[in-house]
């Protein structure tokens, strides 16, 4: 199964107290790049994620966001703090004897010195979050790679075509060379019986011409090497995971010998066809980056 490295995935997750949303979004990469952001409180997660993401991405360059929502205020309680108020205590009971000033003081005012009394919330249990974080990961992974392989689809779809577009002119190089070849001998014997009238001409003479001029512009190996590895490509395509590195080598071979027709192309037409396959492999190489 093709899969492109261009993705997208989302998964929720909640129970009573929090909901957990990941998104995650990928584009394509040489090798697998993952950059996570999450809460401070889900630090102690992250190897998890990235041990998940890898089994459903090889390659790309992805972005994975946790996001964690409160949905009910922690459970609190009242602290007190005996040793904080016993030294404001003991302080004003020293000002009192040092200004000469009444010292007395009643329980409810010494309660609104700060930090006598303070709010102590209830500590979260990590074991809490695991399930809906792995919950809402999964979600996302399984949406994410979804997405990936509807993008290969579309992907090897469009491969198929210009594969096929790039056989066709293939089929117009090999039917129109024989051609040239056949109009060139025409044109050198006219050229040879103007400049010689009546003279014979030399038929050894003129097949060894023919023959040095077929040979310049033969492109029959390259119209071979290019079937094939037009048909290497398809079976590529059809063998499924992991096959960018060798779409990317398979795409060079074709375009050097795309050139090598163009160098030895002799003919406007043959020219014209060389560079649409030069264009169409072209197209080819820029798709398949996005394969993973």
């Amino acid at each position: 199964m093709i899969q492109s490295m261009t993705g997208f995935g989302r998964g929720e997750a909640a129970n009573e107290k929090y909901k957990v949303t990941i998104e995650m979004k990928s584009v394509n990469h040489r090798y697998l790049d993952l950059s996570v952001r999450l809460p401070r409180k889900l630090n102690f997660y992250e190897p998890a994620i990235r041990n998940q993401v890898k089994e459903f991405a090889k390659r790309g360059k992805i972005d994975i966001f946790v996001s964690m929502e409160q949905l009910q205020e922690n459970a609190e309680s009242i602290q007190y703090n005996p040793q904080i108020a016993a030294a404001y205590l003991s302080g004003i009971s020293q000002m009192a004897d040092e200004f000469s000033i009444d010292g007395t003081i009643q329980a409810y005012q010494l309660a609104r010195f700060p930090d006598v009394f303070t709010k102590a919330e209830e500590d979260d249990n990590e074991e809490e979050w695991i399930p809906i974080v792995t919950q809402a990961l999964r979600d996302a992974c399984e949406k994410f790679a979804e997405s990936r392989r509807i993008e290969g689809e579309k992907l090897a779809k469009d491969l198929s075509e210009k594969l096929d577009h790039i056989s066709d002119l293939v089929d117009k190089i090999e039917t129109r060379s024989p051609q040239i070849v056949e109009e060139y001998r025409k044109k050198i014997t006219e050229k040879v019986e103007q400049l010689l009238g009546d003279t014979q001409i030399d038929e050894n003479l003129l097949a060894t011409e023919i023959v040095m001029f077929s040979d310049k512009i033969c492109v029959d190996e390259e119209m071979v090497r290019l079937r094939t590895h037009v048909e290497h490509v398809k079976e590529t395509l059809a063998a499924g995971e992991n096959i960018g590195r060798k779409l990317d080598f398979l795409i060079q071979e074709m375009n050097r010998e795309a050139n090598t027709t163009l160098s030895k192309a002799n003919d406007s037409e043959v020219s014209e066809y060389g560079i649409d396959l030069k264009t169409e492999i072209e197209k080819i190489r820029e798709q398949i980056q996005n394969i993973e």
